[in-house]
């Protein structure tokens, strides 16, 4: 009896259509992924920063510092970029307001100009690329640790980072099952 029981529960999981059955994922929860194996993934969100734009002796040491810092890790680790679409609706209703309370013209049309950039960037689809190192472990101060040794030695490149939340945790999944595209839903109307 629970031999077919089990293989029942087997089989509906390893049929099903929905990829988060597949996933051994528990939760999300304070910045990490909780896996089926106790283990979680986590890891730091890197603020990017284009080091090609500085002197040769700055890229240099740039360079030397992160070379440095990879052979510092002594655990597996993954560099994960992901695009995240930029939400500037805010800014557009910044702009409509100061265009709609401006009366002098020159005003009114610099601010128009730059209405019809953003609009450009929205029908666009503008993301912004975000950068993140991830690594697995089960115990929580060996996470800690980890999570500080890479802060401050990503400091010393020249690089800010901090702890990744939930939410990014959730962009890299959902970039990562949908290749990047993200769910649309308008709204239904009756037949």
């Amino acid at each position: 009896m629970y031999g077919k029981v089990g293989a029942i529960e087997k089989m509906a999981t390893s049929n099903s259509k929905y990829t988060e059955d597949w996933l051994p994922i528990v939760s999300i929860t304070n910045g990490m992924i909780n896996l089926k194996n106790k283990y979680k993934v986590t890891g730091v969100k890197i603020v990017p920063r284009n080091i090609f734009i500085l002197d040769p002796e700055s890229q240099d040491a740039a360079l030397i510092a992160l070379k440095n810092f990879y052979n510092l890790c002594d655990f597996e680790f993954w560099i994960v970029a992901a695009d995240r679409p930029v939400d500037i609706s805010l800014y557009v209703s910044q702009l409509q307001l100061l265009y709609n309370q401006t009366q002098k013209p020159y005003i009114r049309k610099l601010v128009m100009e730059d209405l019809d950039k953003a609009q450009m960037y929205i029908n666009n689809e503008v993301v912004d690329t975000e950068y993140y190192l991830l690594f697995k472990e089960k115990d929580n101060d060996k996470i800690q640790k980890r999570i500080r040794m890479i802060i401050n030695n990503l400091a010393s490149c020249g690089l800010s980072c901090s702890q990744t939340s939930n939410e990014d945790l959730r962009v890299l999944l959902d970039n990562f099952l949908n290749g990047g595209d993200t769910a649309k839903f308008g709204t239904v109307m009756p037949a």
